[in-house]
């Protein structure tokens, strides 16, 4: 028995599909409101007072900030426009991320899966995770597409018994909050320690051209982690759902408890439709 859901939250806008994740990340919605933002952040588990002149902030808001915990994502948890600072003694709050989501969201296990590319795309859910690329920060990658294995075989990625065991633990701890297949490129986040981007290319059950950002040198614990979520939502796929598939050639997944964490705990409007 397949079900299916109808998840509408916010307001879809279509102008502005094609926006970069610079663009989105950090130009604001409306006309900014110069105000002083309490921001907790889980690591450390603190809360720490930013000035912003940037973007219209509210509640909620998923944010990055300069200065000692740059790169480290922090949530608002007060907004005052009633004050007077010495600008000098505060740091600012450099990007806020997008967590408006809008559209036909469908049941996949421990997942959402998505046909449409608008609704969930990568670098829309990258915001809610990592800070932007700075301008001037080189990106390196390299792969081997002669470096190939089945994704019914995870034994071909020639990984140890204990890295294996970690990713798979991984997988069950849903860590792989994210993972999307367009065309034959494929990509997901996995929230380990820090927040990694893998990688990799998939035509007709093959996998190559796996990579991960993190710095291990061999096959890591977020790759292993993100082959058996692939797994996972493949088959969810092929049981209920192949034929939007096929016509689309593309699917999103997104983990349902990072959805409702990022983009409907802290919401004040929309609605969740189930079919």
């Amino acid at each position: 028995m397949s079900y299916k859901i109808g998840f509408k939250i916010g307001f879809k806008d279509n102008d502005c599909k094609n926006e970069t994740v610079a663009e989105k990340v950090n130009a604001p919605d409306t006309t900014p409101r110069k105000s002083l933002v309490s921001v907790r952040f889980d690591s450390p588990n603190r809360t720490y007072s930013y000035y912003n002149d940037k973007f219209d902030l509210k509640k909620g808001d998923i944010v990055f900030v300069e200065g000692k915990l740059e790169g480290v994502r922090g949530i608002v948890v007060e907004v005052n426009y009633n004050f007077k600072i010495k600008l000098s003694d505060y740091k600012k709050v450099i990007a806020v991320a997008d967590t408006k989501v809008s559209g036909e969201l469908f049941f996949a296990g421990s997942h959402f899966v998505v046909f449409d590319k608008s609704i969930i795309p990568f670098n829309k859910v990258l915001t809610w995770y990592k800070a932007p690329a700075k301008p001037d920060e080189e990106i390196i990658c390299s792969s081997d597409d002669k470096e190939k294995f089945l994704l019914e075989n995870l034994k071909g990625m020639k990984v140890s018994y204990d890295i294996e065991q970690r990713g798979y633990d991984y997988y069950l701890m849903n860590k792989v909050v994210y993972i999307s297949v367009d065309g034959n490129e494929g990509r997901a986040i996995v929230n380990g320690t820090a927040p990694y981007e893998v990688n990799f290319s998939y035509n007709n059950g093959e996998i190559s051209k796996l990579t991960c950002e993190c710095y291990c040198n061999y096959t890591c614990k977020h790759q292993v982690a993100a082959m058996y979520q692939l797994q996972d939502i493949l088959k969810s796929i092929n049981r209920n759902y192949s034929d939007m598939y096929e016509k689309s050639n593309y699917f999103a997944a997104i983990c349902k408890q990072a959805l409702f964490e990022v983009s409907v705990d802290f919401g004040s409007k929309g609605s969740l439709i189930l079919k």
